[in-house]
C-alpha cells in the first residue's frame, strides 16, 4: 500500500486495538477474512465503497445492508470504519481487511500465550512446503476445490499446531489472493513478527487518562525502550502515587518516568 491507503490502514489498526481484548479475536479474524474473499470477488462492489465521490456513509450504510446478520455487530463496525476511510486503489480496501483479519488472529494467539508458537509453526510450514514441490503445487493449484485443500491442511498440521497456525495456513492455502502460498504465508509471517516487536504497557491510574496523556505516555515509554508500545489503562481509585506503569517484569515509577522525560527533553535542547 502507499499514501492515503497506507495511513488509512494505519487508523483502521489503531481502532482496531482496542477492541482485540474484549471479544473473540479469533471468530472477528475469520469474519474479516470471509469479507475480504466477498470484496474480492467484487470489482463493482470494491469501487462502491472505495469510490471517493461518495459520502462515507452512504458506503458505511452500503455495507450495513450487505453484512448485517451475516457477521458480528463489532466486525460490521470494523468494516463499516474501514469503508468510511479513503483507499488509494479499490483492491486495497480488501488488503485491509485481510491484514485487519491476520492481526485479530495473531492478537488471540498473543493473550493465549501462544504469539512464539504461531510464528514458529507458520514458519516450519511455509519451509516444508517450499522444500517439498508436489506439497507447493498442491497449494498453490487455482483449480483445486477450498475443500480439498483444507483437507491437506488438516492432514498435516490439525492436533500438531495452534488453531490460530491451522486457521492462517488454511486461509493462506485457499485464498492467496492471487500470491503464492509461500508468499502468503510469508506476509502472515510478517505481521505476526510486527505485534511481537511491540512491548506492552500496564498502566494503572486513580482517574481515566485523556488520550492526550496517553499519547504522551506512550510517546516517553517509546523512546525509552526504542520500540512500540501498547498501553492497556486500569483504573484504580486507590492506586499509590495516583499512577503505576508496568512494562513485562518491571514496574517504573511515574515520577521516574517524568525526570526521563525531562532529561530527554534538556539532552535535546
Amino acid at each position: 500500500m502507499r499514501g492515503t491507503s497506507r495511513a488509512s490502514l494505519a487508523g483502521a489498526v489503531d481502532r482496531v486495538e482496542p477492541l482485540l481484548g474484549s471479544t473473540d479475536a479469533s471468530s472477528l479474524g475469520g469474519e474479516l477474512f470471509a469479507v475480504a474473499h466477498l470484496l474480492d470477488g467484487s470489482a463493482a462492489l470494491r469501487r462502491a465503497l472505495t469510490d471517493p465521490n461518495r459520502p462515507g456513509q452512504d458506503k458505511a450504510d452500503l455495507v450495513g445492508r450487505l453484512l448485517s446478520g451475516k457477521v458480528s455487530g463489532i466486525t460490521l463496525d470494523v468494516v463499516q470504519g474501514l469503508v468510511r476511510d479513503r483507499w488509494s486503489q479499490a483492491r486495497d480496501l480488501a488488503d485491509a481487511c485481510e491484514h485487519l483479519a491476520v492481526v485479530a488472529v495473531v492478537a488471540f494467539a498473543e493473550r493465549a500465550g501462544q504469539l512464539d508458537a504461531v510464528e514458529d509453526e507458520l514458519f516450519r510450514f511455509g519451509r516444508l512446503a517450499a522444500g517439498t514441490p508436489a506439497l507447493l503445487r498442491a497449494l498453490d493449484d487455482r483449480d483445486a476445490s477450498v475443500e480439498r485443500k483444507i483437507a491437506l491442511v488438516r492432514q498435516l498440521l490439525e492436533g500438531k499446531v495452534t488453531s490460530q497456525s491451522l486457521l492462517l495456513a488454511e486461509q493462506a492455502a485457499t485464498a492467496p489472493r492471487g500470491r503464492r502460498f509461500e508468499t502468503t504465508i510469508e506476509d502472515f509471517i510478517k505481521i505476526a513478527a510486527e505485534r511481537k516487536q511491540r512491548l506492552i504497557a500496564t498502566v494503572t491510574s486513580a482517574v481515566p487518562l485523556t488520550e492526550g496523556h496517553l499519547q504522551r505516555l506512550a510517546g516517553a515509554l517509546t523512546r525509552i525502550y526504542g520500540r512500540a508500545i501498547h498501553i492497556d489503562v486500569q483504573v484504580d481509585p486507590e492506586v499509590i502515587g495516583g499512577l503505576t506503569v508496568q512494562v513485562g517484569d518491571e514496574v517504573i515509577d511515574a515520577t521516574v518516568l517524568s525526570r526521563l522525560e525531562d532529561a530527554r527533553r534538556r539532552l535535546a535542547g
